[in-house]
């Protein structure tokens, strides 16, 4: 009985570290993507709000702005890291309520699977849901 005690010590442990392993990439991820967040919100906010106008801004303005591929990788950009920065805070948060190991996994496998659905409707949003210049 006591090898088996200090075996499930050892896979304590084991996932113990994995989680902290974890949690460190999460961490680092919220810091990467909050500094990326800022020039890229901002860069947004200027463009459409400032210099565009928000009057201004129609589904021929989107159409013409989205034939260049480097504005659709811009926005892709900008909702990718925003989702992933906010899905991140929401697995945070939960951490704080959900205690077990187990379901903190599937907490995480969900968030995840929800971001990517969302991310990947957006980016056939992007790439496939304007019409062509004329």
């Amino acid at each position: 009985m006591g090898c088996l005690a200090a075996r499930r010590r050892a896979m304590s442990a084991v996932n113990l570290e994995k989680r902290r392993s974890f949690d460190q990439i999460a961490w680092n991820a919220m810091r990467y993507s909050g500094v990326l967040l800022i020039f890229l919100a901002f860069g947004h906010v200027l463009l459409q709000d400032v210099i565009v106008g928000v009057h201004r801004i129609d589904l021929d303005y989107v159409a013409m702005r989205w034939a260049n591929w480097g504005w659709r990788m811009y926005d892709l950009f900008l909702l990718a890291f925003a989702f992933a920065h906010g899905m991140n805070g929401v697995r945070q948060v939960l951490s704080d309520f959900v205690h077990q190991e187990r379901h903190m996994r599937a907490v995480n496998v969900a968030l995840l699977v929800v971001w990517l659905v969302v991310t990947l409707m957006g980016a056939a949003a992007i790439f496939g849901g304007v019409r062509p210049v004329q």
